[in-house]
C-alpha cells in the first residue's frame, strides 16, 4: 500500500509539471488537432479500444484532450499529436484502434493520419 501511494505522489508530482495544453501551438496546428479529435469524437458507429477495453467515442476524445494536457510542450504540431498522445498507450504501448460496427478496424494513427490528409479540403 505504501509502494502504491509512493507511486501515486510521483505520477502526480510529474504531472505537475507537465500539464497546460500545449500553449506553443500555432493557431493552424492547434485548429488540426481539434480537428482530429473532434473526428474520433464524432464517430457514432464505431468502439475505440485502449488497452483491450473499448471505449465510446466521448470517452475517448476525453482521453486524448488529457494526453494532450500532459504532453505539455511535446506536442508542438499534429503530427506530434498523433504521435505522442493518439496512436498508443503511453502506459502499455499497445497500439489504439478504432473497431466499427461492421467489424473493421484500424489503428487510431492510421484513422487519424487519414482524415489530417483531409484537413486541408475541409477548410476550404
Amino acid at each position: 500500500m505504501r509502494d502504491r501511494m509512493r507511486r501515486i505522489c510521483a505520477l502526480l508530482f510529474v504531472a505537475a509539471f507537465t500539464l497546460g495544453y500545449a500553449g506553443d501551438l500555432a493557431p493552424l496546428e492547434s485548429r488540426k488537432i481539434d480537428f482530429l479529435i473532434a473526428a474520433i469524437e464524432t464517430l457514432s458507429d464505431a468502439k475505440f479500444v485502449r488497452n483491450g477495453t473499448a471505449y465510446d467515442a466521448k470517452a475517448a476524445a476525453d482521453h486524448l484532450r488529457l494526453k494532450l494536457r500532459n504532453a505539455g510542450s511535446r506536442v508542438k504540431s499534429a503530427d506530434d499529436f498523433i504521435r505522442f498522445c493518439a496512436s498508443a498507450s503511453s502506459v502499455s504501448g499497445v497500439p489504439y484502434e478504432i473497431r466499427f460496427s461492421d467489424g473493421h478496424i484500424v489503428t487510431s494513427e492510421a484513422f487519424l493520419r487519414q482524415k489530417l490528409s483531409e484537413f486541408p479540403r475541409q477548410q476550404g
